[in-house]
C-alpha cells in the first residue's frame, strides 16, 4: 500500500491530481483553507491509492510524495 504525503499549504487547489489519478482516490477539501487561502487536495481512500504516481507527476508545484 501506498503513503501519500502532501504540503497543504503550497497546495493551489488546481484539482490536476484528482484529475490524473486512476482510482479516484484524491480530492480537493472544500471544508478546508490553507494558508495561501486556498482549497487544498485531499485523501477520500489512501487504502484504495496503488502508488502509480500520477498526481505527483501532475502537481505543478511539487506539494504531493508518494511513498511505496
Amino acid at each position: 500500500m501506498a503513503k501519500l504525503t502532501f504540503e497543504i499549504d503550497r497546495c493551489k487547489g488546481c484539482g490536476l491530481c484528482v484529475i490524473s489519478c486512476p482510482r479516484k482516490v484524491l480530492t480537493i477539501a472544500r471544508d478546508r483553507i490553507n494558508q495561501k487561502g486556498h482549497s487544498p487536495v485531499a485523501v477520500t481512500d489512501e487504502s484504495a491509492c496503488i502508488g502509480c504516481g500520477s498526481c505527483a507527476i501532475m502537481c505543478p508545484d511539487c506539494v504531493i510524495m508518494v511513498e511505496r
